[in-house]
C-alpha cells in the first residue's frame, strides 16, 4: 500500500485530502483510517530521508503533497528563472497577509489598515487565486468580504491558517 499511496502523490497535481488517498487506495472503510495515511506518509518519509532524498510528502493546503526539500529551493529557482508572474509586490504582499491575518475582511476595512485604495491590488490577488471572495456582509450595499484561497495555502507551503506565523497583538481574528 506504501508503494500505492507514493504513485498516487507522484502523479497527482494538487494536494490530495486524507479521505481521498483512502477513496483511491480503496481503504475508505479502514479502521483509523486517518492514522493509516499518516503511518504510511511517516513510512516513505523515513524511506526518503534514510535515502538522502531531495523530496518529501508534507501536509499542505488540507492535504498532501510531494515537495523538494527547502534546501534545494536555490537549484529549482535556477531551474525555472525567476518567473514574472511569480513575484508579488510589497502592495500585494502587504494586502495578502492583511487579509489572511484578519478574515473574513471588507475592502474597506482593508484600505483603512493600509491607508490607501486596495482595488487593482485586490483584483490582481484574485486574479491569481491567491484569495477569493468568501461571502458578504450583513451591512448596507451587502459588500463582499474576503479571505485567502487554498492555493494562498499551496503557494506559501501551509497546510492552514493555524500554520502562519504568529504575530503580537490581540488585533488578529480568526
Amino acid at each position: 500500500m506504501v508503494s500505492r499511496l507514493e504513485a498516487i502523490l507522484f502523479a497527482a497535481d494538487r494536494p490530495l485530502s486524507g479521505a481521498k488517498l483512502l477513496e483511491l487506495l480503496g481503504a475508505r472503510e479502514a479502521p483509523n483510517s486517518k492514522q493509516l495515511i499518516e503511518s504510511l506518509v511517516s513510512e516513505l518519509n523515513a524511506a526518503y530521508s534514510g535515502a538522502g532524498r531531495a523530496f518529501s510528502i508534507e501536509a499542505v493546503a488540507g492535504g498532501w503533497r510531494v515537495l523538494t526539500r527547502p534546501e534545494f529551493n536555490a537549484d529549482i529557482e535556477a531551474l525555472r528563472g525567476e518567473r514574472q508572474q511569480a513575484r508579488l509586490s510589497h502592495a500585494a504582499l502587504e494586502t495578502l497577509a492583511i487579509i489572511a491575518y484578519r478574515q473574513p475582511i471588507l475592502r474597506a476595512e482593508l484600505e483603512a489598515i493600509r491607508g490607501v485604495a486596495c482595488g487593482e491590488v485586490l483584483r490582481s490577488l484574485l486574479d491569481r487565486r491567491l484569495v477569493r471572495i468568501t461571502g458578504r456582509a450583513e451591512l448596507v450595499g451587502r459588500p463582499m468580504l474576503y479571505g485567502t484561497s487554498r492555493e494562498f495555502l499551496q503557494t506559501f507551503g501551509l497546510a492552514g491558517l493555524d500554520d502562519l506565523p504568529k504575530i503580537d497583538g490581540s488585533s488578529t481574528r480568526t
